[in-house]
């Protein structure tokens, strides 16, 4: 069961709105259309539990809606936890978690968000259409909603340029088209919400920039809140707003430019190396001496 025990948690967020304006500063990305002022995601005092470790420790952050919004960090620092906590799929969890304007796993919120998990979650024996036919049935049920999950899946399968590969088995697909699989499932309902758990992982570098290029037309053109986790400190330029995380504690949030600027570095990456030794020498200082 999960326990958000401190503040209203019906509550409406934060409502000074994600802050930094700022886009992405490289690679041409497009600028998202003016959103909503509220975040999609405000979090406060949060801290997880996980096997008798805390592996997130009282965080606070927002994530804004209609862009796209990195969590960079190394793997182990608690992304994955924080995401699960974010869906509503992690127990032991204390503090305020609000989304979309719910409580974190509001049965209301199940088809407001898209969740795609590190492992490809698609059945092998099943084609890619078959497999966004069943999942399609899940989320609109019955036959009077037959034509609009042919449109779903039909729209879907051209988000992530699978169409030629739509009657393919799963189990025969390359790992990166599995990929775009679990993205495609993600994509069915149409989500204000989408979260990604390290969606480029092992991908070549011609999809990772498509796939990138998806996320912002998602933005874009349809409004959509997007949240991807990644180790890889170069797609952080691809971003609009960043969340830099070690040891389940959140470094810094900004846009790229941001944190650049703020850390006198030419790089993000530079810039999480700076925030990481400036948080270790404070922590040295403030240790007790003997």
């Amino acid at each position: 069961m999960m326990n958000y025990s401190d503040g209203d948690p019906e509550g409406p967020g934060d409502p000074e709105g994600p802050g930094d304006p700022e886009g992405p500063g490289a690679h041409g990305d497009p600028e998202p259309p003016d959103s909503d002022p509220d975040p999609a995601i405000t979090v406060r005092a949060l801290t997880t539990v996980r096997g008798g470790r805390t592996v997130l420790r009282g965080l606070d952050l927002t994530v804004p809606a209609g862009r796209v919004t990195g969590l960079l960090g190394p793997s182990g620092c608690g992304k994955t936890t924080l995401i699960r906590t974010i869906v509503g799929t992690q127990a032991q969890v204390t503090g305020t978690l609000t989304v979309l304007g719910r409580p974190a796993g509001h049965p209301s919120l199940r088809p407001r968000i898209g969740y795609v998990t590190q492992a490809p979650s698609v059945y092998d024996d099943l084609t890619v259409r078959q497999n966004l036919d069943y999942f399609a049935a899940v989320l609109l049920p019955g036959r009077t909603h037959r034509p609009a999950r042919a449109a779903a899946v039909d729209g879907a399968l051209t988000d992530v340029d699978l169409r030629d590969h739509a009657d393919a088995l799963a189990g025969r697909l390359s790992g990166g088209q599995r990929s775009r699989v679990s993205l495609a499932v993600a994509l069915l309902g149409s989500p204000d919400l989408l979260v990604l758990d390290e969606p480029t992982v092992g991908l070549d570098p011609v999809l990772r920039r498509d796939l990138w290029d998806l996320f912002h037309r998602l933005a874009a053109d349809r409004g959509t809140t997007l949240l991807v986790s990644s180790h890889v400190m170069d797609e952080a330029e691809r971003c609009h707003r960043l969340l830099l995380m070690r040891e389940g504690e959140i470094l810094a949030e900004g846009s790229p430019d941001d944190l650049r600027r703020r850390s006198g570095t030419p790089t993000v990456e530079e810039a999480f190396l700076h925030l990481v030794d400036t948080a270790a020498a404070r922590a040295a200082h403030e240790e007790p001496r003997p």
